[in-house]
């Protein structure tokens, strides 16, 4: 391609929203991060005309353009849209397998992205139970935290 390899306009195929038609990906800040297996890079995403690009579109996008055998290992965040819209800005991560990303990624991304569970229970009851134990010690904390 005549473009540099961080540079993709996203072409209309298969089963692509009309959204991804008529996008550009560009990824810059390129590092290699291999203390925490990983490459890391801001994204920007061109898309006039249109309100939002999926994630996982753009995921997908991004595995073929760095040769990634999993897109799961594709993590992307924090996303924050341009004043007049047009271009979004955010953040991305390719890990080299997912037992390093499940090492290092934080939990509520690893919740998100579907390879951990969320805990069971609402939340005013866990903080419930939360301040519940504040007032025990000893047995009676463990008791009552395997009973919930």
């Amino acid at each position: 391609t005549p473009w540099p390899r961080s540079y993709v306009v996203l072409a209309a195929r298969g089963a692509m929203s009309d959204a991804a038609k008529a996008c550009t990906i560009r990824t810059k800040k390129f590092i290699t991060n291999p203390l925490l297996g990983r490459r890391q890079f801001v994204v920007d995403v061109l898309h006039p005309g249109v309100a939002g690009i999926p994630k996982s579109e753009m995921r997908e996008k991004l595995a073929k353009l760095y040769k990634v055998s999993d897109p799961t290992t594709i993590v992307l965040f924090g996303f924050k849209l341009a004043f007049g819209g047009g271009r979004s800005t955010g953040f991305g991560l390719i890990y080299d397998n997912t037992t390093v990303m499940k090492k290092f990624e934080p939990r509520h991304r690893l919740i998100k992205a579907g390879m951990a569970e969320k805990k069971p229970g609402a939340r005013k009851q866990k903080k419930e139970l939360k301040n519940r134990l504040k007032k025990l010690r000893g047995l009676k904390k463990a008791k009552a935290k395997s009973s919930g």
